[in-house]
């Protein structure tokens, strides 16, 4: 299976549904994407009135020139009346909470493209992001990454996923299900999300800068944000350096003349270079298209 989506956003901001005060603020951030949160952050009264007016909400971020996400309920009754809500052509996915499998994530579609036709959108408008948040999910996380086109990536649930296995939100605990989430990703052709630690920690921002920067050494591509402070560091963080974008087309020039050549091999700044080389410097790159055409279209007049 390979991945659905022509972007990656390296930065998605948690905004409590029911808070017209908080999207405000959120709108003013460099965000990559606004995720509209009606599960944890919107208390039980408010869920139904906050869903009715969840498409305004998504609309308003859209015409603000964000990519719009809304995280969901995991019951299933509440999940079925968001379904219906959030299918709208200004919401691009739904973050789905304790994903135990990928039977979970084949009901949901089911769901979706019901719901799609009806409202006259393409069937598969709506991504997923499925949440690996406790011992049944970690389980199954390549069942879940390769369960269905519709997801768009895979994150490890920190702070449920420590209360199913009974261990410290600390990154001893945390580094092996992330690492595992990263490999399940690649195989299943979707997108890492997350990095090794408590998406709650965001009082320490230098702290928070290094766990990204981290992340993005592990693979990750990009992180869900609880606090604009965060959005910054992980939109750097995910963030191709222009100086290796550079580096990687000189070298695959350099090894495209050695190929015209007839050697399977060539010398880049004192190193050898053979196709494995060259393949991650063209993944860098394509990386970096994708990511200069979100900016374009978030900022039509220059870079962020």
């Amino acid at each position: 299976m390979t991945t659905n989506n022509n972007v990656t956003w390296r930065s998605m901001l948690f905004v409590p549904a029911n808070s017209d005060k908080f999207l405000q603020s959120a709108l003013k951030r460099n965000a990559d994407a606004i995720q509209l949160d009606l599960e944890d952050a919107c208390p039980p009264d408010l869920k139904a009135p906050t869903r009715q007016r969840i498409g305004e909400l998504a609309q308003t971020c859209a015409n603000a020139g964000f990519d719009v996400i809304v995280r969901v309920n995991r019951p299933w009754r509440l999940l079925l009346r968001d379904l219906e809500a959030c299918v709208h052509p200004a919401i691009k996915a739904l973050t789905l909470p304790k994903v135990p499998d990928g039977s979970f994530i084949r009901s949901v579609a089911e769901v979706l493209a019901e719901v799609e036709q009806e409202k006259g959108l393409p069937i598969g408008h709506t991504q997923l992001i499925a949440m690996v948040e406790d011992a049944d999910g970690l389980a199954n996380m390549d069942d879940i990454a390769r369960a269905h086109p519709r997801v768009y990536g895979m994150i490890v649930g920190a702070e449920d996923l420590a209360v199913s296995l009974r261990m410290a939100v600390d990154t001893d605990g945390l580094y092996v299900p992330n690492v595992m989430a990263v490999a399940a990703c690649r195989r299943a052709g979707i997108v890492p999300i997350g990095f090794v630690g408590s998406v709650a920690d965001f009082a320490d921002q230098d702290k928070f800068k290094q766990t990204v920067q981290r992340a993005a050494r592990l693979g990750f591509e990009g992180a869900f944000c609880i606090h604009p402070s965060q959005v910054d560091p992980a939109n750097e963080a995910f963030s191709p350096d222009p100086r290796a974008v550079e580096r990687a087309r000189a070298l695959i020039k350099t090894f495209e003349q050695a190929r015209a050549a007839n050697q399977a091999t060539c010398t880049f700044e004192g190193r050898m270079v053979d196709a494995p080389v060259v393949a991650q410097a063209q993944l860098l790159i394509e990386r970096d298209n994708a990511l200069q055409a979100l900016i374009s279209r978030r900022h039509p007049t220059g870079r962020e």
